[in-house]
């Protein structure tokens, strides 16, 4: 039996390594190459391209070969400010609760509004460093979740005044050292780049500036612990979907012993009672499996979504 798994999925991976290969194509192709010793092109005299869908560290812009695509910061994360779908809001309860905004205004849809507020003031500080005037990216083309219809990837940015837009944002208090490192046009590695944002950040909230003027301080702990187990809940759900096989789709006479233990009630004992007793049988039926010592019927129930017999 033939399995196809996650088709959608596996086509969106595929756009986006196109989208990304014909990216490196094109640049290699108008006579670009990458730094060797950071692995990035250089784009000077880039140009910003006004979007409704522009934010502080996701936005439009023109190469200087002539391509357009969402430019998405390195080592930075802006609030949300396009609230259209529910990973967006989590996102954004993330952010006020990394902030310490949760607790603005009496009610939740005012603190919803003023961090959408917050992050037009970092779409605004963006748009005013880079639009109208000449900057450089500097980028590997790594993929950033864009389609194939919408190159979105990973960035630095130098602004015309030889300034890191993602370190101005920070240290305007009107980003959080957040997100995707990598080795920096400057040959800062990825470690020392995070430490370096995070000071940024801290000198930022020490002095109240930008978001760090609203934080609740006495609210903050609490709010980031929150979100701490909230993501340690959600991470654990994820994983633990991930060890699950899916309907149908394991044979007990051809799994091995690691894939077997991914079905609901089966250990590493048990497991390998299974394959022992194959090699002198085969399992016809899932009954079969009642003949092995451990599995009762309770456990049997649990194990028939996920067996298929050829």
């Amino acid at each position: 039996m033939v399995h196809c798994f996650y088709p959608t999925r596996l086509k969106l991976v595929w756009q986006n390594y196109l989208a990304v290969l014909s990216s490196v194509i094109g640049a290699q192709v108008s006579g670009m190459s990458a730094d060797p010793s950071t692995g990035l092109y250089q784009y000077p005299d880039c140009e910003y391209i006004e979007s409704k869908w522009n934010d502080g560290d996701s936005f439009s812009v023109r190469l200087t070969d002539g391509q357009t695509i969402t430019a998405r910061l390195y080592e930075v994360d802006t609030i949300e400010t396009h609230i259209n779908n529910t990973t967006a809001a989590r996102r954004l309860r993330a952010q006020r609760r990394y902030f310490g905004i949760s607790t603005f205004g009496a009610r939740a849809e005012e603190s919803i509004q003023k961090a959408i507020e917050l992050g037009e003031l970092a779409t605004a500080f963006t748009q005013n460093a880079l639009a109208g005037k000449p900057f450089t990216i500097y980028t590997s083309h790594a993929d950033a979740r864009g389609g194939i219809n919408n190159k979105r990837i990973y960035v630095f940015i130098e602004t015309s005044e030889g300034k890191s837009l993602a370190g101005e944002l920070v240290q305007s208090g009107l980003a959080r050292a957040y997100g995707v490192y990598r080795q920096s046009p400057k040959g800062l590695d990825q470690n020392e780049a995070r430490e370096r944002f995070k000071d940024m950040e801290l000198r930022a909230a020490g002095s109240r500036r930008g978001i760090w003027a609203f934080t609740d301080w006495e609210a903050l702990p609490d709010e980031r612990l929150t979100e701490r187990l909230e993501e340690i809940e959600l991470s654990s759900a994820v994983q633990q979907s991930k060890r699950l096989p899916l309907n149908g789709s394991l044979n007990p006479n051809t799994a091995n012993k690691e894939q077997l233990e991914t079905i609901p009630g089966i250990g590493p004992s048990t497991a390998q009672k299974i394959i022992d007793a194959r090699l002198g049988q085969a399992f016809d039926t899932l009954n079969d499996l009642l003949n092995i010592s451990g599995i009762g019927q309770r456990t049997l129930e649990k194990m028939q979504p996920y067996l298929v017999f050829e």
